[in-house]
């Protein structure tokens, strides 16, 4: 018997899964955290890391802020999100947002300049994600929220797909 999903949902999973980039080598990027710490991408070699575009005067990036939150506490250590703050925003106003949403991934700051983006691709619009494997290569781009299920499920897939014998 087949499932029935809501359209939306199939054309997000279809989008995912048409994006996918030829698997080339990552290029590491590195940028501060709230703490001042930098944070290479690098660092996170052996998960699956969900690095997100966003700013706190975008509505969709504010609204998708619990999806991702739930992707990254409920992926048992394999994965996690990198939240890229793309805007000019003193850091005091950013920590007390980041507190507000109870977001505990990483956030990182790299202001309004279009630096450390144009490594995974282009920033066309707020949110952008761009998925990496474990292995550090992008296998996914979406521009606009995402659903930690959704994440989930092309995760799912494309190491389904992938599967090496």
């Amino acid at each position: 018997m087949f499932k029935i999903f809501p359209s939306w949902l199939l054309a997000l999973v279809g989008l995912l899964m048409s994006l996918q980039v030829l698997a080339e080598p990552l290029v590491d990027f590195s940028l501060p955290d709230l703490s001042g710490v930098q944070r290479h991408l690098s660092d996170y070699r052996g998960k699956w890391v969900l690095v997100n575009y966003w700013a706190t005067w975008c509505p969709p990036c504010r609204a998708e802020l619990p999806e991702l939150e739930l992707f990254h506490s409920g992926s048992d250590g394999k994965a996690v999100v990198l939240g890229v703050n793309m805007e000019d925003i003193d850091h005091d106003s950013l920590a007390a947002f980041v507190k507000e949403q109870f977001l505990s991934y990483p956030i990182l700051m790299a202001g309004a300049s279009p630096g450390p983006d144009q490594r995974l691709g282009r920033i066309t619009g707020l949110p952008t994600s761009y998925l990496v494997s474990p292995d550090g290569k992008v296998v996914a781009r979406q521009v606009g929220p995402l659903t930690a299920d959704a994440i989930r499920r092309f995760i799912k897939q494309y190491e389904k797909s992938h599967k090496t014998g």
